[in-house]
Order: C-alpha cells, then structure tokens, then sequence
C-alpha cells in the first residue's frame, strides 16, 4: 500500500511540470478561440497525441500510480489552461473508464487501445448513461437492451443525452452504452455494451449549445435496432445472468454498470474544477497587483486582499479532498462517509465562487470576453450538474454518515 504525503515524488513532478507546460503553451492560448467556435479542437487533441498525452499508455501510467495523485494533477494543471479543452482531450477516458470498471481483460485489451487510435489516425470514445427523463436517477433509464439468442447479439433501443462525445463520426468513435436488460429491477438490471465505431443504427440526436466547455462536444446519442455481437457486453452474458438472478432473490449486489464509473472519475472531474478555480485565482491575484486605484495597488485594500485569502483556502482545502479521494481509490479503501463525492461537490462549488470572486475583483473588465475570467465562470458551473449534481452528492454523502436511505 502506498504512504499517503503531500510531497509529490519526482516522477509526478516531471508529469506535472510536463502537463502545465502544455497548458501553458498549446492550451491556454487556444482557449477563447475554441470557445467561440463551439468545435471540437482536432488540431489540439493531434498535438496531444503526438506528445503522447493522448492515448492509452499515458492514461494507463496516470491510472497505474500507486498513490492515485498523477491522474488528478494532470486534470488540474490541463483545466487550469482550458477545461473545454481539456474535456475534448480527456473526455474519452470516461468511456475508457467504463471499459475497465466492467470488462474482463480480454475486453480491456481490445477495445481500450482503439479508444484512442494513434497519433496518425485519432480515435475518441464517448461514455453514454444520461437520458432526457434520466440524468441524476439513473435507476429510470429508457434504453433497453435485448438479447437475440438465436444470433447471440444484442439490440439496443433508446436515446442517450449530455454525452461527451457523443455522436462523433468524423473519426473513428467507441461508444459505451448503459442500458437496461431488465426495467423490473431498475438500476440492478443494467449492463455496458461497447458500440464498435461504424455500428449501423448509431447516431448524433442534436448537438448542445453550452453555457461553458464549449470546445468539449456534447450530444445526444440516438440508438435505432442498433445490433452488436454478445462479446461486446461488458463483463460477458454468464456474469450478467448470475447477477440478474441474485437481483431477482432480493441478494446484495456490487456496483450497479454507471455507478462504477462515475466513483471512478469523481475525484478527476473535482480536480478539472479546481484548475479552474485556480486559474481564476492567480489570474485575479496578478490583477490585483498591478491595477491601481485611489493611488494604490487595489491588493492594498482590505476587501480585495481577503478575497483572494478566502479563494486561496478554499482552493486548497478542495484539493486536499480532492487528492484524499483519489488516494483513497487507489488503495482501494472504502468511501465510507462519501469521500468522493465530497470531493467532487465542494471542488465544483469552489469553482464557480473562486471564478465570481475574480470578476469581482477585475469589475467591469471581468464581465468583457476580452478578461478569460468571464469564460473560467461560464466553464466551472457545469462542475456543480455533472457526474452528479451538487444536490446529488449531497444526498450520497447523507446516506452514506447516517446509514439511512434519505429519498
């Protein structure tokens, strides 16, 4: 088991120094634009992966630290240049995580590689769970998986919304489906498909117009009769029927498909907020130093410099949550008092205050889009609603300290 301490080893060091100069140099210059043009940012993603931040091997090293911080000091130092971006890069190892969550090896194996494609031939990945009357109560899911036995395929039926990714088709797209099997048992019937790219019967409903993260795509997912063979369930049919049947005799069972996914990336979608947070605070604190006012530098003034004491600790005291939930994942200790979700609902809240604070302190400029602070705001309400909205994570943390089944 790894020693859990605030020193980061040289390694993380080196990864971070890495990724911040990326941000830095690629990403943060690329940002408005980007977020003008409301498109996926091919020719940041191509560079990301002629560096090798794209692609398998590096989130695999990411995900194989032992003490679980590389991974949420990558998403902190990429959202501090742009999260938009960041989630367009990134956005494919949702459904990379819902590979790993529920696949077997030989699964994992096959289709995580083509996840990402190669620096010449770029491949994304899209994670698709929410519906329209489905976003936060998962266990009322429309989509309805059904097996063809006499083909050994399945045929899956519904539309999926909000999905990164979802529907891309100018290069190659895995799409990872939740759907129900089982409607009687509600989220105890679900399983994961893979949709190998190209599947017939897949397609992109509308394309979301987005308050922020407007470089990352989100959009509807619509699914007609689409048909996959039997190796493409997730965790394959014989551990789905032992699992269907323990549900039906009122037995415990593991983490429902989507559930495990989501507790996988709670702690990374926290530290995208924070990077966010913290750009809005540097940002604002250099402001501060250099914008005169009555004579003195506006940082002089009481009610500016405690704002910027105030969005210091509580950037920090994020991030300390934050990386004790990702430790605490990766040496597989159990969220007892809803760590996770603690670190994700106090990261996304922090965001969107430290991004309001910074406004405030650069006044009518922090309104304009010519100040980046206006757009870090827009960017960081989004971390408040996914993976589970604040009110969500409110509600797991709840049930899981009082042990009671809060509705």
């Amino acid at each position: 088991m790894a020693d859990f301490s605030m020193d980061l080893n040289e390694d993380q060091e080196q990864i971070k120094k890495w990724v911040h100069d990326f941000a830095e140099q690629v990403v943060r210059p690329a940002g408005h634009e980007w977020d003008e043009r409301e498109e996926t940012p091919w020719p940041i993603i191509e560079e990301a992966a002629k560096i090798g931040m794209y692609s398998w091997e590096f989130v695999a090293q990411c995900f194989g630290d032992p003490t679980g911080l590389t991974f949420p000091i990558v998403s902190e130092e990429m959202s501090w240049g742009d999260a938009g971006i960041t989630l367009a890069i990134f956005g494919t190892t949702l459904a990379v995580a819902g590979i790993v969550g529920n696949g077997t090896p030989e699964q994992v194996a096959e289709w995580v590689p083509q996840c990402f494609g190669t620096p010449d031939d770029i491949h994304v990945g899209a994670f698709a769970v929410s519906e329209p009357d489905a976003g936060s109560d998962v266990s009322s899911l429309r989509t309805r998986a059904v097996y063809d036995e006499a083909k050994d395929e399945w045929v899956i039926n519904g539309t999926k919304a909000w999905i990164t990714n979802g529907g891309i088709d100018k290069v190659p797209n895995v799409h990872v489906v939740v759907a129900s099997v089982d409607p009687e048992l509600k989220a105890r019937g679900h399983a994961s498909f893979v949709v190998p790219p190209g599947t017939p019967g897949l397609r992109m409903g509308q394309k979301y117009k987005k308050h922020g993260i407007r470089a990352s795509h989100t959009a509807e997912v619509v699914l007609d009769d689409v048909r996959v063979p039997g190796s493409c369930l997730l965790g394959g049919k014989e551990k789905l029927d032992a699992r269907l049947a323990r549900a039906r005799e009122g037995k415990s069972s593991k983490v429902q498909a989507a559930m495990s996914t989501f507790e996988a990336t709670r702690p990374l979608v926290g530290a995208q907020a924070l990077g966010i947070g913290r750009a809005a605070y540097e940002y604002a604190l250099d402001y501060a130093k250099e914008r005169r006012a009555f004579g003195k530098a506006i940082i002089e003034n009481q009610a500016i410099a405690f704002k910027l004491a105030d969005m210091k600790m509580e950037i920090d005291a994020a991030r300390l949550l934050v990386w004790r939930a990702a430790w605490m994942a990766a040496t597989q200790k159990p969220f007892e008092s809803g760590e996770g979700s603690m670190s994700k609902l106090k990261a996304g809240e922090v965001a969107v205050w430290a991004t309001e604070q910074a406004i405030q302190i650069l006044g009518g400029y922090g309104y304009t889009r010519e100040y980046p602070v206006e757009q870090w705001h827009r960017d960081s309400k989004i971390y408040t609603i996914f993976e589970g909205t604040s009110e969500i994570q409110r509600l797991v943390i709840a049930r899981a300290i009082s042990g009671v089944h809060i509705p």
